[in-house]
Protein backbone atom coordinates (compact mmCIF):
# COMPACT_ATOMS: atom_id res chain seq x y z
CA UNK A 1 0.00 0.00 0.00
CA UNK A 2 1.02 3.65 -0.37
CA UNK A 3 1.86 3.80 3.33
CA UNK A 4 4.57 1.17 2.71
CA UNK A 5 6.64 3.36 0.39
CA UNK A 6 8.98 4.69 3.07
CA UNK A 7 9.75 1.24 4.47
CA UNK A 8 10.33 -0.15 0.96
CA UNK A 9 12.65 2.79 0.22
CA UNK A 10 14.60 1.97 3.37
CA UNK A 11 14.90 -1.68 2.30
CA UNK A 12 16.31 -0.54 -1.04
CA UNK A 13 18.61 2.05 0.55
CA UNK A 14 16.89 4.87 -1.34
CA UNK A 15 17.07 8.32 0.21
CA UNK A 16 14.42 9.79 -2.07
CA UNK A 17 12.57 9.29 -5.34
CA UNK A 18 11.59 11.43 -8.30
CA UNK A 19 8.62 10.75 -10.60
CA UNK A 20 8.40 12.32 -14.08
CA UNK A 21 5.53 12.80 -16.51
CA UNK A 22 1.82 13.44 -16.72
CA UNK A 23 -0.56 12.78 -13.85
CA UNK A 24 -2.74 10.77 -16.25
CA UNK A 25 -1.90 7.34 -17.68
CA UNK A 26 1.29 7.26 -15.65
CA UNK A 27 0.84 4.75 -12.80
CA UNK A 28 3.48 6.01 -10.30
CA UNK A 29 2.29 9.62 -10.74
CA UNK A 30 -1.38 8.64 -10.60
CA UNK A 31 -0.71 6.57 -7.47
CA UNK A 32 0.60 9.66 -5.69
CA UNK A 33 -1.74 12.31 -7.12
CA UNK A 34 -5.00 10.57 -7.97
CA UNK A 35 -4.77 11.82 -11.56
CA UNK A 36 -5.78 15.21 -12.91
CA UNK A 37 -4.91 17.08 -16.07
CA UNK A 38 -1.34 17.96 -15.12
CA UNK A 39 1.34 17.50 -17.79
CA UNK A 40 5.15 17.63 -17.53
CA UNK A 41 4.90 17.37 -13.75
CA UNK A 42 7.50 16.18 -11.25
CA UNK A 43 7.10 14.73 -7.78
CA UNK A 44 10.07 14.57 -5.44
CA UNK A 45 9.88 12.81 -2.09
CA UNK A 46 12.57 12.36 0.52
CA UNK A 47 12.30 9.22 2.63
CA UNK A 48 10.25 10.07 5.70
CA UNK A 49 9.24 13.42 4.24
CA UNK A 50 6.27 14.83 2.37
CA UNK A 51 6.07 14.61 -1.40
CA UNK A 52 6.49 17.90 -3.28
CA UNK A 53 4.42 18.30 -6.43
CA UNK A 54 6.10 20.61 -8.96
CA UNK A 55 3.72 21.94 -11.61
CA UNK A 56 3.12 24.70 -14.17
CA UNK A 57 1.03 27.66 -13.03
CA UNK A 58 -1.54 26.96 -15.74
CA UNK A 59 -2.31 23.62 -14.08
CA UNK A 60 -2.32 24.77 -10.46
CA UNK A 61 -6.01 24.03 -9.89
CA UNK A 62 -5.70 20.51 -11.29
CA UNK A 63 -2.57 19.91 -9.20
CA UNK A 64 -4.36 21.15 -6.06
CA UNK A 65 -6.85 18.27 -6.35
CA UNK A 66 -4.05 15.91 -5.32
CA UNK A 67 -3.87 17.26 -1.77
CA UNK A 68 -0.06 17.18 -2.01
CA UNK A 69 2.27 20.02 -1.12
CA UNK A 70 2.49 22.14 -4.28
CA UNK A 71 5.44 24.03 -5.68
CA UNK A 72 4.97 26.18 -8.78
CA UNK A 73 7.73 26.02 -11.35
CA UNK A 74 7.25 29.79 -11.59
CA UNK A 75 9.17 30.00 -8.34
CA UNK A 76 12.39 29.39 -10.27
CA UNK A 77 13.84 32.15 -12.45
CA UNK A 78 14.31 30.18 -15.63
CA UNK A 79 15.68 33.16 -17.58
CA UNK A 80 18.41 33.60 -15.01
CA UNK A 81 19.17 29.87 -15.11
CA UNK A 82 19.31 29.96 -18.90
CA UNK A 83 21.75 32.85 -18.74
CA UNK A 84 23.86 30.96 -16.18
CA UNK A 85 23.85 27.99 -18.57
CA UNK A 86 24.96 30.22 -21.46
CA UNK A 87 21.84 29.32 -23.44
CA UNK A 88 22.17 25.55 -22.96
CA UNK A 89 18.53 24.47 -22.47
CA UNK A 90 19.35 21.08 -20.99
CA UNK A 91 21.84 22.52 -18.54
CA UNK A 92 19.35 25.20 -17.49
CA UNK A 93 16.76 22.48 -16.82
CA UNK A 94 19.32 20.53 -14.77
CA UNK A 95 20.14 23.62 -12.69
CA UNK A 96 16.43 24.14 -12.00
CA UNK A 97 16.08 20.52 -10.89
CA UNK A 98 19.05 20.95 -8.59
CA UNK A 99 17.15 23.78 -6.89
CA UNK A 100 13.95 21.70 -6.80
CA UNK A 101 15.79 18.82 -5.11
CA UNK A 102 17.30 21.22 -2.60
CA UNK A 103 13.81 22.54 -1.78
CA UNK A 104 12.82 18.94 -1.04
CA UNK A 105 15.80 18.66 1.31
CA UNK A 106 17.86 16.54 -1.08
CA UNK A 107 21.46 17.51 -1.78
CA UNK A 108 22.99 14.04 -1.76
CA UNK A 109 22.15 10.35 -1.60
CA UNK A 110 20.54 7.64 -3.73
CA UNK A 111 17.48 8.80 -5.69
CA UNK A 112 15.12 6.32 -7.39
CA UNK A 113 13.78 7.39 -10.80
CA UNK A 114 10.21 6.55 -11.92
CA UNK A 115 7.36 7.59 -14.17
CA UNK A 116 6.57 7.61 -17.88
CA UNK A 117 8.20 10.27 -19.99
CA UNK A 118 10.36 10.59 -23.11
CA UNK A 119 13.35 8.44 -22.27
CA UNK A 120 15.75 10.66 -24.21
CA UNK A 121 14.65 13.77 -22.32
CA UNK A 122 14.98 12.07 -18.93
CA UNK A 123 18.35 10.53 -19.82
CA UNK A 124 19.70 13.88 -20.98
CA UNK A 125 18.36 15.69 -17.92
CA UNK A 126 19.69 13.17 -15.40
CA UNK A 127 23.09 13.08 -17.13
CA UNK A 128 23.43 16.85 -16.82
CA UNK A 129 22.00 16.87 -13.31
CA UNK A 130 24.54 14.26 -12.27
CA UNK A 131 27.31 16.58 -13.47
CA UNK A 132 26.02 19.63 -11.54
CA UNK A 133 25.05 17.63 -8.43
CA UNK A 134 27.67 14.84 -8.21
CA UNK A 135 26.66 14.00 -4.62
CA UNK A 136 23.36 12.61 -5.96
CA UNK A 137 23.25 9.08 -7.40
CA UNK A 138 20.28 8.24 -9.61
CA UNK A 139 19.06 4.67 -9.30
CA UNK A 140 16.99 2.59 -11.72
CA UNK A 141 15.15 -0.63 -10.87
CA UNK A 142 13.69 -3.53 -12.78
CA UNK A 143 9.97 -3.08 -13.33
CA UNK A 144 9.08 -6.17 -11.31
CA UNK A 145 11.03 -4.92 -8.29
CA UNK A 146 10.07 -1.24 -8.53
CA UNK A 147 9.21 0.30 -5.17
CA UNK A 148 5.92 1.38 -6.71
CA UNK A 149 4.95 -2.09 -7.88
CA UNK A 150 5.89 -3.38 -4.44
CA UNK A 151 3.67 -0.79 -2.76
CA UNK A 152 0.85 -1.31 -5.28
CA UNK A 153 0.89 -5.07 -4.72
CA UNK A 154 -1.61 -4.88 -1.87
CA UNK A 155 -4.78 -2.81 -2.23
CA UNK A 156 -6.91 -0.95 0.31
CA UNK A 157 -10.73 -1.00 0.42
CA UNK A 158 -11.07 2.06 -1.82
CA UNK A 159 -8.88 0.49 -4.50
CA UNK A 160 -10.87 -2.75 -4.34
CA UNK A 161 -14.14 -0.83 -4.71
CA UNK A 162 -12.83 0.90 -7.83
CA UNK A 163 -11.58 -2.34 -9.38
CA UNK A 164 -14.90 -4.01 -8.57
CA UNK A 165 -16.76 -1.14 -10.25
CA UNK A 166 -14.62 -1.60 -13.35
CA UNK A 167 -15.50 -5.29 -13.24
CA UNK A 168 -19.17 -4.37 -13.45
CA UNK A 169 -18.48 -2.10 -16.44
CA UNK A 170 -16.42 -4.86 -18.07
CA UNK A 171 -19.03 -7.59 -17.77
CA UNK A 172 -21.80 -5.24 -18.91
CA UNK A 173 -19.93 -4.49 -22.14
CA UNK A 174 -19.02 -8.16 -22.67
CA UNK A 175 -22.69 -9.00 -22.27
CA UNK A 176 -23.64 -6.44 -24.90
CA UNK A 177 -21.12 -7.94 -27.32
CA UNK A 178 -22.47 -11.45 -26.69
CA UNK A 179 -26.06 -10.35 -27.20
CA UNK A 180 -25.20 -8.42 -30.35
CA UNK A 181 -23.39 -11.39 -31.91
CA UNK A 182 -26.06 -13.96 -31.11
CA UNK A 183 -28.80 -11.71 -32.56
CA UNK A 184 -27.19 -11.52 -36.03
CA UNK A 185 -28.68 -13.09 -39.12
CA UNK A 186 -26.38 -15.66 -40.76
CA UNK A 187 -25.69 -16.35 -44.45
CA UNK A 188 -25.68 -19.86 -45.87
CA UNK A 189 -21.88 -19.87 -45.67
CA UNK A 190 -22.12 -19.24 -41.89
CA UNK A 191 -21.00 -15.60 -42.06
CA UNK A 192 -22.77 -13.23 -39.65
CA UNK A 193 -24.52 -10.21 -41.10
CA UNK A 194 -24.92 -6.65 -39.90
CA UNK A 195 -28.29 -4.91 -39.74
CA UNK A 196 -27.89 -3.70 -43.34
CA UNK A 197 -27.24 -7.22 -44.61
CA UNK A 198 -23.51 -6.80 -45.21
CA UNK A 199 -20.95 -9.18 -43.62
CA UNK A 200 -19.98 -8.50 -40.02
CA UNK A 201 -16.22 -8.20 -39.51
CA UNK A 202 -13.91 -8.29 -36.51
CA UNK A 203 -13.28 -4.58 -37.13
CA UNK A 204 -17.02 -3.87 -36.83
CA UNK A 205 -17.07 -5.59 -33.45
CA UNK A 206 -13.95 -3.68 -32.37
CA UNK A 207 -15.71 -0.40 -33.18
CA UNK A 208 -18.74 -1.35 -31.08
CA UNK A 209 -16.52 -2.35 -28.16
CA UNK A 210 -14.77 1.02 -28.25
CA UNK A 211 -18.09 2.86 -28.48
CA UNK A 212 -19.70 1.00 -25.60
CA UNK A 213 -16.58 1.50 -23.48
CA UNK A 214 -16.55 5.25 -24.07
CA UNK A 215 -20.27 5.50 -23.33
CA UNK A 216 -19.60 4.11 -19.86
CA UNK A 217 -16.83 6.58 -19.06
CA UNK A 218 -14.04 4.02 -19.29
CA UNK A 219 -10.96 3.89 -21.49
CA UNK A 220 -8.82 1.29 -23.26
CA UNK A 221 -5.26 2.58 -22.68
CA UNK A 222 -3.78 -0.89 -23.24
CA UNK A 223 -6.16 -1.91 -26.02
CA UNK A 224 -8.14 -5.17 -25.95
CA UNK A 225 -8.29 -8.52 -27.73
CA UNK A 226 -11.19 -9.74 -29.83
CA UNK A 227 -9.82 -12.35 -32.21
CA UNK A 228 -11.34 -15.22 -34.17
CA UNK A 229 -9.93 -18.38 -35.72
CA UNK A 230 -6.17 -18.44 -36.20
CA UNK A 231 -5.71 -15.12 -34.40
CA UNK A 232 -7.45 -16.59 -31.36
CA UNK A 233 -4.55 -19.05 -31.27
CA UNK A 234 -1.94 -16.27 -30.88
CA UNK A 235 -2.48 -15.03 -27.29
CA UNK A 236 -1.84 -11.31 -27.82
CA UNK A 237 -3.20 -10.96 -31.33
CA UNK A 238 -5.80 -8.19 -31.10
CA UNK A 239 -7.75 -9.65 -34.02
CA UNK A 240 -7.55 -8.87 -37.73
CA UNK A 241 -10.19 -6.20 -38.57
CA UNK A 242 -11.10 -7.54 -42.06
CA UNK A 243 -11.75 -11.08 -40.77
CA UNK A 244 -15.38 -12.17 -41.14
CA UNK A 245 -17.37 -13.27 -38.12
CA UNK A 246 -18.39 -16.90 -38.67
CA UNK A 247 -20.15 -19.68 -36.85
CA UNK A 248 -18.15 -22.50 -35.32
CA UNK A 249 -14.82 -20.66 -34.92
CA UNK A 250 -13.25 -19.93 -31.54
CA UNK A 251 -13.33 -16.31 -30.41
CA UNK A 252 -11.02 -15.07 -27.64
CA UNK A 253 -12.34 -11.87 -26.06
CA UNK A 254 -9.79 -10.53 -23.58
CA UNK A 255 -11.12 -7.23 -22.28
CA UNK A 256 -9.26 -4.93 -19.87
CA UNK A 257 -10.73 -1.44 -19.64
CA UNK A 258 -9.60 1.14 -17.09
CA UNK A 259 -11.05 4.15 -15.36
CA UNK A 260 -10.76 7.26 -17.52
CA UNK A 261 -7.56 9.22 -16.99
CA UNK A 262 -5.32 6.27 -16.23
CA UNK A 263 -7.07 4.77 -13.21
CA UNK A 264 -7.72 1.19 -12.15
CA UNK A 265 -8.04 -1.71 -14.60
CA UNK A 266 -10.14 -4.84 -14.68
CA UNK A 267 -9.00 -7.92 -16.63
CA UNK A 268 -11.36 -10.55 -18.04
CA UNK A 269 -11.46 -13.16 -20.83
CA UNK A 270 -14.08 -15.48 -22.28
CA UNK A 271 -13.83 -17.85 -25.22
CA UNK A 272 -16.86 -18.36 -27.45
CA UNK A 273 -17.91 -20.35 -30.47
CA UNK A 274 -21.06 -19.10 -32.17
CA UNK A 275 -23.79 -21.59 -32.99
CA UNK A 276 -21.75 -24.75 -32.54
CA UNK A 277 -18.26 -26.00 -31.80
CA UNK A 278 -16.21 -28.75 -33.38
CA UNK A 279 -15.59 -31.78 -31.14
CA UNK A 280 -11.87 -30.94 -30.93
CA UNK A 281 -12.57 -27.35 -29.92
CA UNK A 282 -15.06 -28.45 -27.27
CA UNK A 283 -12.58 -30.94 -25.84
CA UNK A 284 -9.82 -28.32 -25.58
CA UNK A 285 -12.15 -25.77 -24.05
CA UNK A 286 -13.24 -28.35 -21.48
CA UNK A 287 -9.61 -28.90 -20.48
CA UNK A 288 -9.07 -25.16 -19.96
CA UNK A 289 -12.25 -24.95 -17.90
CA UNK A 290 -11.24 -27.99 -15.84
CA UNK A 291 -7.89 -26.56 -14.77
CA UNK A 292 -9.48 -23.14 -14.24
CA UNK A 293 -12.00 -24.68 -11.82
CA UNK A 294 -9.37 -26.83 -10.13
CA UNK A 295 -7.20 -23.81 -9.46
CA UNK A 296 -10.11 -21.80 -8.05
CA UNK A 297 -10.82 -24.64 -5.65
CA UNK A 298 -7.19 -24.83 -4.52
CA UNK A 299 -5.89 -21.25 -4.30
CA UNK A 300 -4.59 -20.81 -0.77
CA UNK A 301 -3.46 -17.84 1.30
CA UNK A 302 0.26 -16.96 1.25
CA UNK A 303 1.25 -19.61 -1.31
CA UNK A 304 3.76 -18.47 -3.93
CA UNK A 305 1.79 -17.57 -7.08
CA UNK A 306 4.27 -19.44 -9.29
CA UNK A 307 3.27 -22.71 -7.59
CA UNK A 308 -0.07 -22.54 -9.39
CA UNK A 309 1.74 -21.95 -12.68
CA UNK A 310 3.59 -25.18 -12.06
CA UNK A 311 0.34 -27.01 -11.33
CA UNK A 312 -1.20 -25.62 -14.53
CA UNK A 313 1.78 -26.75 -16.61
CA UNK A 314 1.69 -30.22 -15.08
CA UNK A 315 -2.02 -30.57 -15.83
CA UNK A 316 -1.69 -29.48 -19.47
CA UNK A 317 1.35 -31.69 -20.01
CA UNK A 318 -0.68 -34.65 -18.71
CA UNK A 319 -3.09 -33.89 -21.57
CA UNK A 320 -0.28 -33.86 -24.14
CA UNK A 321 0.23 -30.10 -24.55
CA UNK A 322 3.60 -28.29 -24.59
CA UNK A 323 4.12 -25.86 -21.67
CA UNK A 324 6.95 -23.63 -20.37
CA UNK A 325 7.75 -26.28 -17.75
CA UNK A 326 9.52 -28.57 -20.24
CA UNK A 327 9.50 -26.64 -23.53
CA UNK A 328 11.59 -23.53 -24.12
CA UNK A 329 9.39 -20.69 -25.42
CA UNK A 330 6.48 -22.80 -26.72
CA UNK A 331 4.27 -21.20 -29.38
CA UNK A 332 1.45 -23.72 -29.17
CA UNK A 333 -0.21 -25.49 -26.28
CA UNK A 334 0.00 -23.57 -23.00
CA UNK A 335 2.42 -20.75 -23.75
CA UNK A 336 2.20 -18.11 -21.00
CA UNK A 337 2.03 -17.78 -17.23
CA UNK A 338 -1.12 -18.27 -15.21
CA UNK A 339 -1.76 -14.69 -14.12
CA UNK A 340 -0.54 -11.41 -12.70
CA UNK A 341 -1.53 -8.61 -10.39
CA UNK A 342 -3.97 -5.93 -11.58
CA UNK A 343 -4.33 -2.32 -10.47
CA UNK A 344 -3.15 0.95 -11.97
CA UNK A 345 -1.09 -1.28 -14.28
CA UNK A 346 -2.71 -4.01 -16.31
CA UNK A 347 0.27 -6.22 -15.37
CA UNK A 348 1.82 -5.83 -11.95
CA UNK A 349 2.97 -7.82 -8.93
CA UNK A 350 2.48 -10.54 -7.98
CA UNK A 351 3.61 -12.33 -11.14
CA UNK A 352 3.21 -16.09 -11.57
CA UNK A 353 5.94 -17.06 -14.04
CA UNK A 354 8.11 -20.01 -13.09
CA UNK A 355 11.05 -17.61 -12.55
CA UNK A 356 9.08 -15.15 -10.39
CA UNK A 357 10.56 -14.39 -6.98
CA UNK A 358 9.32 -16.51 -4.10
CA UNK A 359 7.96 -13.46 -2.25
CA UNK A 360 5.23 -12.93 -4.87
CA UNK A 361 2.48 -14.68 -2.99
CA UNK A 362 -1.30 -14.75 -2.65
CA UNK A 363 -1.13 -12.61 0.45
CA UNK A 364 -4.13 -10.73 1.82
CA UNK A 365 -4.87 -7.61 -0.19
CA UNK A 366 -3.53 -8.67 -3.58
CA UNK A 367 -5.64 -8.65 -6.74
CA UNK A 368 -4.65 -11.21 -9.37
CA UNK A 369 -5.89 -12.83 -12.55
CA UNK A 370 -6.26 -16.53 -13.19
CA UNK A 371 -6.16 -17.16 -16.94
CA UNK A 372 -5.18 -20.62 -18.19
CA UNK A 373 -5.36 -21.14 -21.94
CA UNK A 374 -4.50 -23.35 -24.90
CA UNK A 375 -3.40 -22.10 -28.32
CA UNK A 376 -3.20 -23.88 -31.67
CA UNK A 377 -3.05 -21.20 -34.39
CA UNK A 378 -2.39 -23.65 -37.22
CA UNK A 379 -5.60 -25.44 -36.24
CA UNK A 380 -7.38 -22.08 -36.27
CA UNK A 381 -8.29 -22.09 -32.61
CA UNK A 382 -7.38 -20.70 -29.20
CA UNK A 383 -8.93 -20.74 -25.73
CA UNK A 384 -8.57 -18.68 -22.57
CA UNK A 385 -10.72 -18.15 -19.48
CA UNK A 386 -9.86 -15.30 -17.13
CA UNK A 387 -11.28 -13.64 -14.06
CA UNK A 388 -9.87 -11.08 -11.63
CA UNK A 389 -9.64 -12.29 -8.03
CA UNK A 390 -9.14 -10.52 -4.70
CA UNK A 391 -7.46 -12.16 -1.73
CA UNK A 392 -9.60 -10.73 1.06
CA UNK A 393 -8.24 -9.88 4.52
CA UNK A 394 -9.95 -13.03 5.85
CA UNK A 395 -8.05 -15.15 3.31
CA UNK A 396 -11.05 -15.91 1.10
CA UNK A 397 -10.39 -15.65 -2.64
CA UNK A 398 -13.23 -13.60 -4.17
CA UNK A 399 -14.03 -13.15 -7.85
CA UNK A 400 -14.74 -9.44 -8.35
CA UNK A 401 -17.28 -9.78 -11.19
CA UNK A 402 -19.48 -12.64 -12.37
CA UNK A 403 -20.20 -13.69 -15.93
CA UNK A 404 -21.24 -17.02 -17.48
CA UNK A 405 -18.66 -19.46 -18.89
CA UNK A 406 -20.72 -20.66 -21.85
CA UNK A 407 -18.48 -21.72 -24.71
CA UNK A 408 -21.07 -22.33 -27.41
CA UNK A 409 -23.39 -19.34 -27.78
CA UNK A 410 -26.69 -20.31 -29.43
CA UNK A 411 -27.74 -17.97 -32.22
CA UNK A 412 -31.19 -16.42 -31.87
CA UNK A 413 -33.66 -17.45 -34.54
CA UNK A 414 -35.11 -14.80 -36.80
CA UNK A 415 -37.89 -12.98 -34.94
CA UNK A 416 -36.82 -14.33 -31.55
CA UNK A 417 -36.61 -11.73 -28.75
Amino acid sequence: MKSDLDSIMQERNLDAFVVFGSAENNPPMYYLTGGGHVSHATIVKKRGGEALYFHNDMERDEAAKSGLQLVSLGKYDYNALLKEADGDLLLAAALRYKQMFADAGITQGRIGVYGQYDVGVVFGLLSRLQSVAPEIEFVGETREESIFLRAMETKDENEIARIRKMGKVTTEIVGKVRDYLTARDVREDEVLLKEDGTPLTVGDVHALIRLWTAERGAELPSGFIFAIGRDAGVPHSMGNPPDLMRLGQTIVFDFYPAEAGGGYYYDFTRTWSLGYATPEAQALYDQVKEIYDTLNDNFDLNVAFKEYQRQTCEYFESKGHPTPLKTKAPIEGYVHSLGHGVGLNIHERPFSGLTASDDQRLRAGVVVTSEPGLYYPEKGMGFRIEDTLWVRPDGVIEKLADFPYDFVLPMKKRGEV
